[in-house]
């Protein structure tokens, strides 16, 4: 962690998925992933499903091969201090705080993750004096690996469809959400080669035509409120399961999905590329005391190791 003894923070949430924001533009400050747990924990850190480290691409070794195409990168690490390539809800809060601190303003904008380059929109409000407009996200395209996958809780199992949206996911079609169970543990899946870094499950109901409900266990983090990579995971397998391609028809698709903490809007175009629609909110901002953390983090260390 850095040596200086106050860091500045922010919290933000997209259809509550929710984050620790750290602004460190000249990547000076070392997160380890017992530092991000630490901060990440609900009740004795600041609390949230991931941290966005923001720092400028050309600065960060994971990301100075894409500054030529976005100037801020998203290092994004999941609750439990693992790494991810992606979020999609992240990314959306990630454009909200360059809005808010000034570097960007409404309108398109890059935005480099570990799954590429993302395009992001940021719309005026719909009426003046009203909260922020939506952000828009360029998802990129959906890759549907071939072969069957099964997820299971307790002793129900269904097949799931295999979806890559720059991280995995598996979708899973129930008839009730309870189904899913308490989802704190990762639900099993099999075979055990398709995930081998494991995945993202998400659990699917109908709610109306093209209007699905979802809820999701996330890697590194276990059920969120929101999963913006998930819902757009969903909203491809529902298309496919309901015999809707766009590549085949030449007309987007469009789904609304219904996550715990909101509602978001997911549109296929006939190129495949993939916009998932929704808010993006910053809630508060502060510092955190470095040596606290310190002492938090080493906790949080001796406790992964005692696990």
């Amino acid at each position: 962690m850095s040596t200086r003894t106050r860091i500045a923070f922010l919290k933000g949430h997209g259809t509550e998925n929710d984050f620790v924001i750290i602004p460190d533009a000249d990547n000076s400050i070392e997160l380890s992933p017992a530092d991000v747990a630490a901060l990440c924990d609900r009740r004795a850190g600041i609390g949230g499903d991931g941290l966005l480290h923001v720092v400028r691409s050309a600065t960060h070794p994971d990301a100075r091969h894409l500054a030529d195409e976005a100037e801020w990168f998203m290092d994004y690490r999941n609750g439990d201090g693992s790494i991810a390539e992606m979020c999609g809800n992240g990314v959306r809060v990630f454009a909200r705080y360059l809005q808010r601190a000034g570097l960007v303003g409404e309108g398109d904008l890059a935005i480099a993750t570990r799954g590429g380059v993302k395009r992001a929109h940021i719309a005026k409000p719909a009426t003046a004096g009203a909260p922020d407009g939506d952000v828009t996200l360029s998802m990129g395209k959906a890759v549907l690996p071939e072969g069957d996958v099964t997820v299971s809780v307790g002793d129900r199992q269904w097949p799931a469809r295999n979806v890559n949206m720059g991280n995995p996911h598996a979708v899973a079609f129930v008839a009730d959400l309870a189904h899913a169970g308490d989802l704190l543990a990762p639900p099993p899946f099999s075979p055990a080669t398709a995930y081998p870094d494991g995945v993202n499950v998400e659990f699917v109901v109908d709610r109306g035509p093209r209007h699905v409900a979802m809820r999701v266990h996330e890697r590194g983090a276990g059920e969120t409120r929101s999963c913006g990579t998930g819902a757009c995971a969903v909203a491809v397998a529902a298309a496919r399961r309901d015999g809707l391609d766009p590549a085949v028809t030449g007309a987007p698709v469009t789904y609304t999905v219904d996550v715990l903490g909101g509602r978001l809007v997911i549109t296929e175009a006939a190129d495949g590329e993939i916009e998932m629609t929704g808010p993006a909110v910053i809630v508060a901002e502060g510092e955190i005391d470095a040596d606290w953390l310190a002492s938090a983090a080493a906790a949080a260390a001796a406790a992964a190791v005692a696990a």
